[in-house]
């Protein structure tokens, strides 16, 4: 996920047809869904999640590593 002027991309890659639902997850650190992120968006004009990802991040609280299936 990244943010560019306010506007938000979200590079999700995943080899099944599961990307797509709105279960998917998209964060694995946090156990955010693809659904979540999308409705933070539209209900605040901007990502709220993406800012609290960007926060845990910066504290070190981030461990996509050894949580994200692809180890990123």
């Amino acid at each position: 996920m990244q943010m560019h002027g306010g506007n938000i991309n979200m590079h999700v890659i995943q080899s099944d047809e599961h990307e797509f639902q709105d279960d998917a997850l998209v964060c694995y650190c946090f156990n955010y869904t693809r659904k979540q992120i999308e409705n933070d968006y539209t209900e605040n004009g901007r990502s709220l999640i993406l800012e609290k990802i960007t926060s845990e991040k910066k504290a070190g609280g981030c461990d996509c590593a050894v949580k994200n299936p692809k180890k990123r």
